[in-house]
């Protein structure tokens, strides 16, 4: 996880990032294209503090997210946490947004009491980087585009 120890006035202090996501049940979205749903029948939240954990690799949710969004289980996937190696649940894939960019991604599960989990995978994949200061940024080295590097010789 992504935390800077500052101390001010003689106490420690913890600065967590965290960004706005959107997060909209892809099958949904998919039968709402093909005109099976109507729009407004879409599951779709919006998280205005998950945690930018540049130590987590995908995209995490609590049970309770998920069972809002209704997704459902597709495999299990092991996972490095504090406390040791947990497995986790890997569940069917979402829409996500944060910053206007967007993707999709399947999930894996968290407790109840965690905070949505950011992982790099998601940063990598809408081309954002993280800065100490200011949070979530374009990457800046794209000039604030996205452009996705696929550095493979033709």
């Amino acid at each position: 996880m992504v935390y800077l120890h500052a101390q001010i006035g003689g106490k420690d202090n913890i600065m967590r990032h965290t960004t706005e996501i959107k997060l909209v049940n892809r099958r949904d979205a998919i039968l709402v294209q093909e005109g099976y749903i109507k729009p407004k029948d879409v599951r779709q939240v919006i998280v205005e503090d998950a945690l930018v954990d540049t130590g987590a690799s995908r995209l995490s949710l609590p049970k309770r997210l998920i069972q809002q969004l209704g997704l459902t289980p597709v495999g299990k996937a092991k996972s490095m946490t504090a406390n040791g190696i947990a497995e986790r649940t890997v569940y069917s894939e979402i829409e996500f947004t944060i910053l206007g960019r967007s993707g999709t991604i399947q999930v894996t599960n968290l407790p109840d009491n965690a905070p949505v989990l950011v992982g790099h995978i998601v940063m990598e994949l809408l081309d954002l980087c993280l800065d100490i200061k200011r949070g979530l940024i374009y990457n800046p080295a794209h000039g604030n585009e996205w452009i996705e590097e696929q550095f493979w010789i033709l």
